[in-house]
Formats: structure tokens, C-alpha cells, sequence
């Protein structure tokens, strides 16, 4: 087995390793989100909050993930865009049920989606509107608006609707990620 994946990532065949951001402020799910997205075997119990970083493995088809779940509390959001230049793509987690929190959350997304290394890289940015179980809870329609994604237009994002402890929706928003993580690669390679 060793040999076969050696010759396959010598060809090019095997899993890419790509380094993602996960970030959003805090509570809005993204420790849970990428506990859900690990095998079954390897997912925590117990899920706490995140101080300064943590890093997750986990796996797509195609893709090898190292995610930098990044901490929300306001005291380490400066720390997130010291990791955009070393990544394929960034996670924006938003609890879809805070209405509170719109306003500051529409300053955090607009920095990291007009920070200076995902703009000129073309970083792929997708959006997890987080906790739609929750009564009350926006759609990813009404977020769009709320945040003025509809008047967006460029670098490439997509928004989804999610809710971290069932795992509803991660399957198709990891498959938009890895998608684009794998068109900006080849990209980069032209």
C-alpha cells in the first residue's frame, strides 16, 4: 500500500495537502463545524472554546484539509490575516440566528474579504450561515442581503446554509470549497 500511494503522489494522483483558514466570531460554530467534518472516530466529545488557534486535519475526496481554526473573541481577530498568505482557501462561520452581532460581523467578513493576500491570490471564501436550526435563524438569502454579499461581485465566495451538530449542509458547501481550492491551484500552476 505504501508503494502504491508513493507512486501515486509521485504522479500526481494522490491527495493534495491544502491549508485552510476557519474564521467567524466567536460562537459561531467552527470548532463544531470541523469536529463534524473529521471521522467519526477521531471527533472530540467535548468541544471548547478556541484560544489564539487550533489545527485540524480532516479529508475530501480529493483534498487533504489542514485547517487553522482561528478564535473569535475579539482580542485574536487581528491574528487571522497572518495565515490568509499561507492559504487555498478561507471558511467564514456566522451564526445565522445572531441578529445582534450583523453589523460586526459585515466589518469581520469585509476584512477578510478584501484583505490585500486574498484579493491578489484569489483565495476562495466560502461562508457558513451557521445554526439554522435555531428558530428565528436568517437564511443564507436574507444574510446575503443583510451583508451586502448581494452587491458583491468580486473574488470568489459562496454561502451556505449549515447547522454544525447534525452536519446539515457541510457535505455540499466542502465540495464548493474543494472544488475551488482545486480550479485556484491549477491556476497557480499556468
Amino acid at each position: 500500500m505504501g508503494f502504491f500511494s508513493s507512486l501515486s503522489s509521485l504522479f500526481g494522483l494522490g491527495k493534495k495537502d491544502v491549508n485552510i483558514v476557519v474564521v467567524g466570531l466567536d460562537n459561531s460554530g467552527k470548532t463544531t463545524i470541523l469536529n463534524q467534518l473529521k471521522t467519526p472516530e477521531t471527533r472530540s466529545q467535548q468541544i471548547v472554546p478556541t484560544v489564539g488557534h487550533v489545527v485540524t486535519n480532516f479529508s475530501t475526496q480529493n483534498l487533504s484539509f489542514h485547517a487553522f481554526d482561528m478564535a473569535g473573541q475579539m482580542k485574536y481577530r487581528s491574528t487571522w490575516e497572518s495565515y490568509f498568505h499561507s492559504s487555498q482557501g478561507v471558511i467564514f462561520v456566522l451564526d445565522s440566528s445572531d441578529r445582534l452581532r450583523m453589523e460586526l460581523l459585515k466589518d469581520e467578513l469585509m476584512m477578510v474579504m478584501e484583505h490585500k493576500d486574498v484579493v491578489s491570490r484569489g483565495i476562495p471564501i466560502v461562508i457558513l450561515a451557521n445554526k439554522m436550526d435555531i428558530p428565528g435563524a436568517m437564511t443564507a438569502s436574507d444574510i446575503t442581503v443583510a451583508l451586502g454579499l448581494n452587491l458583491y461581485r468580486s473574488g470568489t465566495w459562496s454561502i451556505h446554509s449549515t447547522c454544525a451538530l447534525t452536519g446539515d449542509g457541510l457535505d455540499k458547501a466542502m465540495q464548493q470549497l474543494s472544488a475551488e481550492i482545486t480550479k485556484y491551484m491549477e491556476s497557480r500552476r499556468t
